[in-house]
């Protein structure tokens, strides 16, 4: 058993009995209470930027003092009122329904729990600075179960069951829990313990080649942050990872993450080589660790405290989510978990996910990260028109800014990344601080340069930079979706998901929702099942009638399949339309393997 003395706060307990339920019944002590107290469960997650509205799974609440009942009232969606005297403990009893397989929210049933405190811990108002406290109870449901969480142990059992702390109610959310029969392995990067806790794996699962590479991504990050000789900011890290059939994402904390990924993603005993899924785990390995430093503790001046009620509104994601996606797969070069060659194809496929999207000519990344909120985490049929990401074209502009800094001071976006660091001590900061960095290091022109990628919707200069780094572009023929405008799923006929602005689509009069069943060309009428039917039956023809059926009723649209684009390696790919992909190759292999290893020039 472990016992670490602390201070006595706030205590919640939490216990998973109604497992069939997938209920966590949780008790809130208050020691000290203020008259009339009043409560609220957050309404967001740190990390992720929606409204979530985690009172929806709130229910039962009650509470007593002095052994007595009394009255809660609750006052708005997310907010009650305990009519409780300050003189004595105010217990509040609730129960929250955890049935979110996502690491945003809880999850509970016969072999697995998981939960972030914003989901089940009300917050006490008037008390979150006072030291928080949480214990895990066993139940006949949880037998043999074991228990994974970044908060400090107070007094624990073998299994990780008992009693946990926390400094404040900001850092006793920011440790998600997970419990279960999970895989568990450990390794030491920096001097700093981590722990690795794998759920749902299948008996194939390699966990050594997991724990090897993860720890080659974490020794190459904080060297990166503390190339000076500086001690990492936490003191252990502990990853989560639940293992499903088919699903993808991540969410970062101060000394954690919750990550979630495909069974077939995951390394295999024997395999020689690592698939494209395994590889993409470890971009999101990477990107989350890569947040210990980048969002948890630099972060955007707005986000110096949450506020839990209501929308944290900054113009910065750019910076915090797309600077983070460029380093995330660099990493898993420079840490030689792949080559060049594959880290120039991920890189291809995040320029062309840019130009292919036509809302980049609408929506600046300033303000994609601005809208968050309401645009990316809500996307829609529309929303590839008028919407840019700002983890994608923010990545690019990552890009630009490494390779202009290189050409143009010799220093280079790392030294912008630690520059920051020193200079906020690891905490907020705003657009001003990167820029008098940038100029700092580079010149004013440069910070110029950055001011207008982020705040303009003009396509970056991508094919003279990577040309100044021995990288050169290539316009590739379009697939026939791209050329079309369309974006759709196949499944015995070709549903229609997205119509591209601007597009021979969206010409013909094509919308999201369509299904599109048949083609006519030639004089005759063909079925199709999937978009490539499209040109086998087009034969010759560039004008054909397509037959789509929108809410049941069938309509003959004319189509425009027009020629490919006649565009060669030499005209300018920053402004090549969506109807055209980006290739990238290696021309001066010196000057490439600089940028890619970290070199500065």
């Amino acid at each position: 058993m472990t016992t670490v003395s602390h201070a006595p706060g706030i205590r919640y307990t939490v216990q998973a009995s109604a497992v069939d339920a997938h209920l966590f019944d949780v008790q809130l002590h208050i020691t000290k209470p203020a008259t009339d107290q009043l409560l609220s469960l957050p309404v967001w997650i740190p990390g992720s930027y929606l409204v979530r509205e985690f009172a929806k799974n709130l229910q039962s609440l009650s509470a007593t003092q002095n052994g007595q009942s009394v009255p809660a009232e609750q006052l708005s969606k997310n907010q009650w009122k305990i009519a409780c005297s300050a003189d004595a403990e105010c217990v509040i009893s609730y129960q929250v329904c955890a049935y979110d397989t996502s690491v945003r929210t809880a999850w509970l049933d016969r072999r697995r729990g998981f939960f972030n405190g914003t989901s089940l811990c009300l917050r006490v108002h008037g008390q979150e600075s006072q030291p928080h406290d949480l214990e895990l109870l066993s139940s006949p449901a949880t037998q043999g179960w074991q228990v994974a969480t970044g908060l400090t142990p107070a007094q624990i059992d073998a299994n990780g069951f008992g009693l946990y702390t926390a400094a404040h109610y900001d850092a006793l959310v920011d440790c998600p829990v997970e419990m279960g029969q999970f895989w568990r392995g450990s390794f030491t990067a920096g001097g700093v313990p981590h722990e690795f806790v794998v759920a749902g794996a299948a008996p194939s699962f390699d966990g050594q080649r997991l724990l090897a590479d993860t720890q080659k991504i974490c020794e190459a990050e904080i060297a990166f942050w503390h190339a000076d000789g500086s001690q990492p900011p936490m003191d252990r890290y502990v990853f989560m990872l639940n293992v499903v059939d088919d699903n993808y994402g991540g969410l970062e904390h101060r000394n954690s993450t919750a990550l979630i990924c495909g069974r077939r993603d995951l390394p295999r005993k024997g395999e020689a080589k690592a698939g494209e899924g395994y590889n993409t785990l470890l971009g999101l390995i990477s990107h989350e660790y890569f947040h210990t430093w980048n969002v948890k503790r630099l972060r955007p001046a707005e986000f110096a405290r949450y506020d839990y009620e209501q929308e944290n509104y900054t113009e910065l994601l750019w910076f915090f989510e797309g600077f983070t996606s460029y380093y995330d797969d660099l990493f898993l070069r420079r840490a030689g978990l792949i080559d060049s060659a594959l880290y120039l194809k991920l890189i291809t496929r995040t320029i062309n996910q840019v130009l292919q999207t036509p809302g980049r000519h609408v929506q600046s990344v300033a303000e994609s990260s601005f809208d968050a909120w309401v645009k990316y985490y809500r996307q829609d049929e529309n929303t590839a028109n008028h919407t840019v990401s700002y983890y994608t074209k923010g990545s690019l502009v990552a890009l630009c800014l490494d390779l202009a800094l290189r050409s143009g001071s010799g220093s280079s976006l790392d030294d912008v990344m630690r520059g920051l660091w020193r200079k906020s001590e690891g905490g907020p900061i705003s657009e001003a601080d990167v820029l008098a960095v940038v100029t700092e290091l580079g010149n004013a022109d440069i910070a110029q340069q950055l001011q207008s990628w982020v705040h303009s919707t003009n396509d970056l200069p991508l094919r003279e930079l990577l040309a100044q780094h021995g990288i050169n572009t290539k316009v590739e023929p379009a697939q026939l979706a791209q050329r079309l405008g369309l974006r759709v799923q196949e499944n015995h006929s070709v549903q229609i998901k997205t119509v591209l602005r601007g597009s021979p689509a969206e010409q013909a009069g094509m919308m999201a929702g369509d299904e599109w069943l048949a083609l006519e060309a030639e004089g005759q009428r063909w079925r199709i099942g999937k978009l490539d039917d499209v040109l086998l039956y087009a034969g010759s023809s560039n004008q054909v009638t397509a037959w789509v059926a929108r809410d049941r009723l069938m309509l003959e649209l004319p189509l425009n399949l027009g020629p490919l684009p006649a565009k060669t390696a030499s005209e300018d790919a920053d402004s090549a339309k969506a109807i055209s992909n980006l290739g990238l190759e290696i021309s001066d292999k010196t000057a490439a393997e600089r940028w890619l290893t970290g070199v500065s020039e």
